[in-house]
């Protein structure tokens, strides 16, 4: 704690007890404009580039849904060649769980993409 000097105003403190002041603050310049109201502006490029990702993520995110959500329920989730030669593979995957749980799996994703679209918002800084 800094020592009180007697020779200064009351409550002011002194010197530390090694002599040395505390560094002074750095002084603020008033002209300029907070941080808020000086954004750079964001290339149309990569806003464009931005916007096409967001489209082409939403797209993609409810085709798989969509396909998750289907095919479990379909012939062809069953009677396919992998599955032919594995009968214990086949057993498992013709499991009401397992096919409930790729569909459950489908639906999140569908949410995951439409969310994604409906929360997008464009930044004007980076």
């Amino acid at each position: 704690m800094p020592e009180i000097n007697p020779s200064q105003p009351s409550g002011i403190p002194g010197p530390g007890p090694t002599g040395l002041a505390s560094a002074p603050a750095p002084e603020r310049n008033h002209e300029t404009a907070p941080d808020s109201a000086v954004r750079p502006e964001v290339p149309r490029g990569k806003i464009w580039t931005h916007r096409l990702l967001v489209l082409l993520f939403v797209f993609v995110c409810a085709a798989a849904g969509v396909l998750l959500v289907i095919m479990p329920w379909t012939p062809q989730w069953t009677d396919n060649i992998l599955l032919l030669r594995y009968p214990a593979l086949r057993t498992l995957v013709t499991n009401g769980f397992i096919r409930g749980l790729c569909s459950g799996l489908g639906l999140l994703d569908i949410w995951i993409g439409f969310s994604e679209a409906i929360h997008y918002h464009e930044d004007r800084h980076p």
